[in-house]
């Protein structure tokens, strides 16, 4: 069987062996200098000022959007556009947290919101925010999208949980909107187990970000930002201020294991980058050019691609129906990502005023799948995708 994923982490016997000696070693297992290591870390290799290191990406979602209804960025009530074809934990902070959740369906040919589909839905519903996934390492017209943000002055904030590396006109996916989320759970292109990130180049989203992290407390903040909120709210910085909670946050940090992990990886992300975009255009030259059973799905507009799951629409049910047939106990089949959220039965039950009919995220729904693109595929293994898919 061709798993979806070999291996916890990428290299992973010296990784373990390392995660042993730290753990024996260490003085401290709560978030602490290992956090913070990784922070800087991956906000240099991402390309963007802050780093905010949580125990999930659907944290980092969660986190996000809290952050901005306390900075008054969004109001409550107000009305958020999502990718119609994403991941549920996308969906359900916005619905948590009292914003109505408008989906925006995606392209059929990049699987992602495009500028057009977008403008599609500002004819119909005023948007404050839109919660733009970037799929599977692809992306639409990301660039197109950002001005029309721009001057509609509505917040763009980008989940790129699935295309950490991924480059689109010189710039990496994430570093578009005001703020992105990433995941660094097992399956995904990095591992810590479980944990995520929200990067951003906004100090006062930053700081706000980390006050959700911990309790709505200013522990994490710099010196300069802790005197600043302990002044404007008069908090003695001798005995309260350890206790003093400033807004609405939640616990979602991590561990120093989680920030161990991640320092161990980061040096690797450009290997596995590499290996996953190589591997991609591999299959993808065969798959998506050499069978008319399937959507064609673009990405020559993508300067360098990276994703950790390689998508397949077929052009019928029969055809998907076959395909799964084909795979037991060969291949790790999943739907692509969590379908048109639309569809999964919290939406309906919490959210029945926007429904979209006859869309491309119904379709990939029914008709879609995917299997893995994991660095450690085999040459065989390759080789036995493609004659299944062909």
């Amino acid at each position: 069987m061709i798993k979806l994923i070999k291996s916890t982490f990428y290299n992973e016997e010296d990784t373990k062996k390392k995660l042993v000696s730290f753990i024996n070693s260490a003085q401290m297992m709560s978030f602490g200098p290992e956090c913070n290591k990784f922070e800087e870390k991956f906000a240099k290799w991402q390309g963007r000022k802050h780093c905010i290191f949580l125990n999930s990406g659907s944290s980092a979602n969660l986190a996000i959007i809290q952050a901005l209804l306390n900075l008054g960025k969004i109001q409550k009530g107000a009305k958020v556009g999502f990718s119609a074809l994403t991941w549920s934990t996308n969906v359900m902070p916005l619905i948590q947290l009292g914003l109505q959740a408008v989906p925006i369906d995606v392209e059929l040919d990049t699987l992602n919101v495009s500028s057009a589909k977008l403008r599609e839905t500002l004819r119909r519903h005023q948007l404050e925010m839109v919660f733009l996934t970037n799929l599977l390492g692809f992306c639409d017209d990301i660039d197109e999208i950002r001005k029309i943000c721009d001057e509609e002055k509505i917040v763009l904030i980008e989940d790129n949980c699935e295309s950490l590396g991924t480059v689109y006109k010189g710039k990496k996916l994430g570093n578009y909107g005001l703020g992105s989320t990433f995941s660094f759970y097992v399956g995904h292109h990095m591992s810590t187990i479980e944990g995520g990130a929200i990067c951003t180049d906004n100090e006062n989203l930053a700081n706000m970000l980390r006050l959700v992290r911990a309790h709505g407390w200013d522990r994490n903040l710099a010196e300069k930002h802790q005197s600043k909120i302990r002044n404007k709210h008069k908090v003695n910085s001798t005995f309260y201020s350890r206790y003093t909670f400033y807004d609405l946050g939640y616990n979602l940090r991590p561990t120093e294991i989680n920030g161990f992990i991640g320092n161990t990886q980061v040096p690797y992300l450009d290997e596995i980058v590499a290996k996953r975009r190589d591997t991609f255009l591999q299959i993808a030259e065969k798959i998506y050019t050499q069978s008319d059973r399937f959507y064609p799905v673009k990405y020559n507009h993508i300067d360098l691609i990276s994703n950790f799951a390689f998508p397949v629409v077929c052009k019928s049910k029969k055809i998907r129906d076959e395909l799964v047939e084909a795979c037991n106990g060969k291949i790790e089949l999943r739907p692509i990502v969590g379908g048109d959220m639309t569809k999964q039965p919290f939406f309906s039950k919490y959210e029945k005023r926007f429904v979209l009919q006859k869309s491309n995220a119904g379709l990939i729904h029914e008709q879609g799948l995917y299997f893995g693109n994991n660095p450690d595929l085999t040459e065989g293994e390759i080789k036995q995708i493609i004659k299944i898919f062909t």
